[in-house]
């Protein structure tokens, strides 16, 4: 499968790296790295983390990683898995 960040996702990631590199730039950098590791992992096993409290489709699913949620979504027919977003998990849904 086909593993696609969507812009949205990418935002969020680069505001989350931003916050973290205030208090350290090494840090930043390891939480991307780490974060790249079960998001690129993906395409072994895409139904490994539950389903999305988010929404009701089986097909998208939340990846929880040191106090952030990836949402995923997975296409079958298209053969991707699409990185939706990333949250905090304290944050509410808007």
């Amino acid at each position: 499968m086909t593993i696609v960040r969507s812009q949205n996702y990418t935002n969020a990631l680069q505001e989350v790296i931003r916050f973290i590199s205030l208090d350290s730039k090494t840090r930043a950098l390891a939480f991307k790295h780490q974060l790249d590791t079960p998001i690129n992992n993906l395409d072994n096993m895409p139904f490994k983390f539950r389903k999305s409290i988010y929404f009701d489709n089986d097909n998208i699913r939340d990846l929880i990683f040191k106090g952030y949620t990836v949402v995923y979504k997975i296409d079958m027919k298209k053969n991707t898995i699409t990185i939706v977003g990333l949250r905090n998990t304290q944050e509410k849904l808007s």
